[in-house]
């Protein structure tokens, strides 16, 4: 996981390696990259992470020929991700670099012809951790709110209805999940990779560096429990080595060891300050429970290091915890210092929805759709906001159109579009948009037959219609597809009422009473263990307007 409103210092990135960089890759590809008859060109991508091995966007990613002057360049994608294609066969190196960190580098790769490889990049600790532990951090401005304590109440904060509470808190939830994400550890070349570096500790057992690169590496592909013993080797050999033992607090942290993990970490904080120990202690305090500590090591690590990652997983922790005002005020700042992250800007949409700024919410989520067009998180996050909400939005149908043209075969694209154009039909006399929005879902329940809210919103449009044997064999559909799906059950009930069918009607109607109950009790449970931050706004003219 990890993630104020006065003055911000930052490292400014060096920007005028993009237009060189684009410079570097016309040149490249002119040649370099030249396809011929006999050699296929290869194709060259993976992942930029940063030391907690999260993607890193905006890093900029060097091909170089080995031994030779001629390069390629590109940047990394809000995911992190980067792609060299037509690339000539060949022995390449490989460097990605960002501002305040260590390069990362694959001093040695080999391209055959019409290979697709994949190599992932790992950065590590900022050298500002490294080289001044203990100076004043770069973000030292302090925010405009105190989180004081968690409160034990189920009435969390947030505005309006209790579909506004509920769909922010789902929400909050999958922000949060952005924070986990990472790439697949994976390559046609882990293998080999993995063996070479285990004969290496088998030639020389004693050897701190072959240990510590085994374990290392079997961390970094989710074989936690395999490299651990290398890593404990490795600080038997040489206790106070930062990387080892930082490796080691987060492998005991994978595997949910968290009391080692957390004094390891303590241990290392003694003699290293460091952005990146702060923000694994506050991961380790969120698993075990402690969300006031969590987001206070969340907050530090911010203070020490205005990275993205930590500016998202600080405004994500309080987002998660109800605190939409101090969510904003991270994730508003973090839009401004990272104005490529999408994420960022997911994470300010929902925390304003949570504040009821429905428009602002949508345009947040928006602007986040536009930079990754491809990526449908934005898009499912915007149609979530309009399946719950009676508002229409022009902007939500426009993001929500480009989905469906550019995922035909998505399914809850076309649903959500449909909902979209079913909040700004005129009346129950539009026929072209209820004939639109019928043949939407239509190809939805198509595309996926388990797609309950499809069918659910086909039996509001033909009950609208006054087609009550349509609506009904619709929500008998939704439940089939989903029992559990209150609305239909509900609607069901009315339908069968208007039919004359009042024994049906009222066993439905039961049902619906029944999972409204159930889920009634399961969200109060769900609060109680994600609790609500008690927290305090500084009174300010700005705040106070």
């Amino acid at each position: 996981m990890g993630l104020g409103v006065s003055t911000w210092m930052i490292k400014i990135f060096r920007i005028s390696v993009v237009p060189c960089a684009l410079l570097a890759l016309a040149a490249f590809h002119s040649n370099l990259c030249a396809q011929s008859s006999d050699n296929a060109p290869a194709t060259l991508q993976g992942s930029v992470l940063d030391a907690q091995h999260r993607p890193i966007a905006g890093a900029t990613v060097y091909l170089r020929v080995q031994q030779g002057t001629k390069s390629a360049a590109t940047t990394t994608d809000s995911k992190g991700s980067y792609r060299f294609t037509s690339v000539k066969p060949g022995q390449y190196s490989l460097r990605a670099e960002m501002a305040g960190l260590d390069d990362a580098v694959f001093s040695s790769l080999f391209l055959k012809s019409g290979e697709t490889k994949r190599i992932d990049l790992a950065f590590g600790p900022s050298k500002s951790s490294k080289t001044q532990p203990q100076a004043q951090p770069e973000f030292f401005d302090e925010p405009q709110f105190t989180v004081a304590g968690v409160s034990d109440t189920t009435n969390f904060g947030g505005h309006g209805s209790d579909t506004v509470v509920r769909t922010t808190e789902t929400l909050a939830k999958e922000t949060i999940s952005l924070s986990a994400a990472s790439p697949p550890a994976s390559s046609t070349t882990t293998a080999s990779e993995e063996k070479s570096l285990l004969d290496a500790v088998q030639r020389n057992p004693e050897s701190f560096e072959a240990n510590h690169n085994a374990g290392r590496y079997l961390v970094s592909a989710n074989k936690v429990r395999e490299g651990l013993p290398y890593l404990e080797k490795a600080s038997q050999l040489k206790p106070g080595d930062y990387q080892n033992s930082y490796q080691l607090a987060l492998a005991c942290a994978n595997i949910g060891d968290y009391p080692r993990a957390r004094a390891n970490v303590q241990s290392l904080l003694a003699r290293d300050n460091t952005a990146e120990l702060r923000h694994l202690l506050a991961d380790i305090e969120e698993k075990q429970g402690h969300p006031v500590e969590a987001v206070r090591e969340y907050q530090r690590a911010a203070e020490l290091s205005v990275s993205e990652p930590n500016l998202f997983d600080w405004g994500a922790e309080l987002l998660l915890h109800s605190a939409v005002e101090p969510a904003i005020e991270v994730f508003t700042k973090g839009n401004r210092l990272f104005p490529r992250s999408s994420r960022m800007l997911l994470g300010l949409g929902v925390a304003q929805y949570g504040r009821g700024s429905y428009e602002e919410a949508v345009k947040a989520l928006s602007q986040a759709s536009d930079l990754n067009p491809d990526d449908p998180t934005a898009y499912l996050f915007l149609g979530r906001l309009q399946a719950v909400n009676t508002i229409a939005s022009h902007e939500s149908a426009e993001k929500l159109s480009r989905f469906v043209r550019l995922q035909p075969t998505n399914a809850l694209a076309a649903y959500y579009y449909a909902v979209s154009l079913w909040r700004q039909r005129k009346g129950a006399d539009d026929a072209a948009t209820s004939s639109q929005v019928e043949l939407l879902l239509q190809k939805a329940v198509q595309l996926d037959s388990k797609l309950a809210p499809a069918y659910l919103q086909l039996g509001i449009l033909h009950a609208e219609q006054k087609n009550v044997a349509k609506a009904v064999s619709d929500y008998e559909k939704a439940i089939e597809a989903d029992p559990r799906l209150e609305q239909a059950h509900y609607r069901l009930a009315q339908a069968y009422r208007q039919a004359g069918e009042s024994v049906k009607a009222q066993k439905e109607l039961q049902t619906y009473e029944a999972l409204s109950k159930e889920t009634a009790e399961q969200l109060v449970r769900e609060r109680r263990e994600i609790q609500q931050f008690v927290y305090t706004l500084r009174d300010t003219p700005t705040q106070a307007k």
